[in-house]
């Protein structure tokens, strides 16, 4: 047999590196297919996280109003996890460091997994995520008792009936369009004008701080207005916030069912 001539070796040569390369096109085309719904699925299992995380939370929040007849106060950035209350504050007067823009008292209220600072994260587990809490409260009197929800005995003291009456709970709406430091604009808006306490993942674009949305913004100016909308990701209008909240009647039904009330 004749050995090969240098013409058709390099032929040969050639197509194997045409074959290489067509073979690592076809691999990156199936990496880059593969790679979108693994990321879709590591999000919905972070979400999925977060809503069990708030739930846990939620009912956290309400087995400690059961045990102590009031809701706690939120947590601060310097308070390592524990409820924090204003300078002078106590459980007696329920005046809290942060009512509408604090962190979840997550070593108060015994969860865990914690991070180093004593606070639980969402799903996405960054130090920008947080899960953060807000409560009815900020000096505002029911029944005669100010701060009714975060005193010990406020709500005994203040009454069912009028707990019932009372209006300018904390506010949640559908839209921040209209949204203000009052409420939410139209009737159509409204979720809640009734909850007793909020609980707030900033969701995976937590670390954009100022938040990109201004729906997302809403959440945190401390105002105790907030928004829980559909997720959207588009230019002004980003938004993956997930919120949860209980009204205040079932708040009340939990410690009626727990003989702290009427």
């Amino acid at each position: 047999m004749r050995p090969p001539t240098p013409t058709a070796s390099r032929r040969a040569d050639a197509f194997t590196l045409l074959e290489v390369m067509v073979v690592m096109l076809i691999l990156t085309l199936l990496l880059v297919g593969l790679s979108v719904p693994l990321a879709a699925q590591v999000s919905m299992r972070r979400h999925e996280e977060t809503r069990r995380l708030l739930d846990e939370a939620r009912e956290a929040v309400l087995g400690f109003a059961a045990l102590h007849s009031r809701l706690p106060c939120p947590a601060t950035a310097a308070s390592r996890g524990e409820e924090s209350f204003a300078t002078g504050g106590s459980a007696t007067d329920g005046n809290c460091a942060a009512f509408h823009d604090g962190f979840l008292p997550a070593a108060t209220l015994g969860l865990s997994p914690l991070d180093d600072e004593g606070f639980a994260r969402d799903g996405w587990a960054t130090a920008a995520n947080r899960l953060r809490y807000a409560v009815f409260g900020d000096g505002r009197v029911i029944g005669g008792v100010a701060n009714p929800l975060t005193r010990a005995g406020g709500m005994q003291q203040a009454t069912l009936a009028a707990l019932g009456d009372a209006s300018g709970y904390l506010v949640v709406c559908n839209s921040g369009a209209a949204a203000n430091a009052s409420g939410c604009g139209p009737a159509a808006n409204q979720l809640t004008r009734r909850a007793a306490f909020v609980l707030l993942s900033l969701g995976s674009n937590a670390p954009a701080i100022p938040p990109a949305g201004a729906d997302e913004r809403r959440n945190i100016d401390g105002d105790g207005v907030f928004v829980s909308r559909d997720a959207a990701m588009g230019p002004g209008n980003e938004f993956d916030d997930l919120v949860a909240w209980v009204p205040v009647n079932v708040l009340a039904g939990r410690l009626i069912a727990a003989g702290r009330l009427p």
